[in-house]
């Protein structure tokens, strides 16, 4: 009885030194090590082919290649973490079917299991483009708040649109109250996760800010507008937020604090 050969695919880790609330935030310190490398000892776990941190800083691509995994020089000019993977998988020469993962570099609690899965639905469903992850709202808070993304996935679990307005809308008078969510339509957010086939990179950079995705000011919009597909994955939960500010960052620390105990 043949065993189903391993999926393979990659995790690229996007980082810029340049951070307005908390600057050189790939270099803090996490337990003893710099953020960066807690990332990428995450993506290792995943069961990922290739790690690489795709970088434009000297020091950062310094602090990964001394831990012993591999770190990709790219321009300083990219507007996007998607853009930089373009790059960093052309300079990789990655085949055009490789599956590629977007791990930002500000995730240390990522789940390793979820970047396989990210992975694994995008080999599952060639007729996609792009893989990302989604988990259900249960609050209307939640649903009304613009910082939460919300999508609307078909029955084969292909999105159909991303917004930070409240979609599916509820007409229901009632529910303009404050209060739990009903069981259906079901509200999902989305969760800025990506997995990508490396070959279609170049072609999103090419097109530029679709006018969907600069109303929204939401990137993923892109793909939908140029007729791509992307496939989406459900979590039970949200994973851990990543770092953005320095109240994330002890936040993060105690975590790992508590690990060690």
């Amino acid at each position: 009885m043949s065993r189903e050969a391993p999926l393979s695919f990659w995790v690229l880790i996007p980082a810029r030194r340049a951070s307005s609330r908390l600057p050189d935030k790939p270099l803090a310190d996490i337990a003893g090590q710099p953020m960066i490398l807690r990332v990428a000892e995450v993506a290792a776990r995943s069961g990922a082919t290739r790690v690489a941190v795709a970088t434009d800083d000297a020091q950062i691509a310094a602090v990964v290649e001394r831990a012993g995994f591999d770190a990709v020089m790219t321009e300083t000019h990219h507007q996007s973490g998607t853009d930089r993977l373009a790059e960093a998988c052309s300079r990789l020469a990655a085949p055009a079917d490789q599956l590629v993962v977007n791990l930002q570099g500000d995730e240390p609690l990522m789940p390793a299991e979820t970047l396989g899965r990210i992975a694994q639905a995008l080999s599952r469903h060639p007729w996609a483009s792009v893989s990302t992850a989604v988990t259900p709202i249960h609050s209307l808070d939640e649903f009304h708040n613009p910082s939460a993304v919300k999508a609307v996935v078909s029955g084969r679990g292909e999105a159909l649109y991303f917004s930070r307005a409240p979609i599916p809308y509820l007409r229901q008078p009632a529910l303009e109250q404050p209060g739990p969510l009903p069981h259906e339509p079901r509200a999902l957010r989305h969760l800025g996760l990506y997995g990508f086939r490396a070959g279609l990179l170049p072609g999103f950079v090419q097109w530029g800010p679709s006018p969907l995705e600069r109303t929204e000011q939401l990137e993923q919009l892109r793909w939908l507008e140029h007729g791509h597909s992307i496939c989406v994955v459900e979590l039970e939960s949200p994973p851990p937020a990543g770092v953005d500010t320095p109240e994330d960052l002890e936040r993060v620390r105690a975590v790992w604090a508590r690990r060690a105990l």
